[in-house]
């Protein structure tokens, strides 16, 4: 069924997740990264926050306890199969999101627009998603065989 995944957060991935793939366990990154980045509609706009900016309110604490649940996404990454590029592209978001959103002042209005979990969920499908594989229409499976003459002794 996983053949199926559709992300939550409408991320854009060539090909499909192959059934292989453990579908309980791409709701559940996609639970974390909704939870942290986007969960909190602001009213009146089309935006949305998660409590990642709520916890960088705390100086540095909150910002460390957010990237401690973030690194969850990394390391089901890492359980699915994902490449250690990814993850230490995964990872250098995280830290981005911890150094931007420790920043006095502009740490404050860094944390809503870095959605590293978010950047993360689309890391993981991209590389988790196999190929679609396309067909011609001019092939004729019916002249695919080939004929082996037998001799009768």
């Amino acid at each position: 069924m996983t053949a199926n995944f559709e992300s939550r957060f409408d991320i854009e991935y060539d090909g499909e997740i192959p059934p292989s793939v453990d579908e309980a366990a791409l709701h559940r990154m996609e639970a974390v990264a909704h939870a942290l980045d986007e969960s909190i509609r602001i009213p009146g706009t089309n935006a949305s926050i998660g409590i990642d900016p709520i916890l960088g309110l705390l100086p540095v604490v909150g910002d460390l306890a957010s990237a401690g649940i973030a690194l969850y996404i990394v390391v089901e990454s890492a359980n699915l199969g994902v490449s250690y590029t990814t993850l230490l592209r995964m990872i250098a978001n995280i830290s981005i999101d911890v150094v931007g959103g420790s920043v006095p002042h502009i740490g404050t209005v860094f944390d809503p627009f870095w959605k590293a979990n978010k950047r993360n969920i689309g890391y993981t499908l991209a590389e988790l998603a196999e190929p679609l594989t396309e067909r011609s229409d001019d092939v004729d499976d019916t002249e695919a065989a080939v004929d082996i003459p037998v001799q009768a002794d």
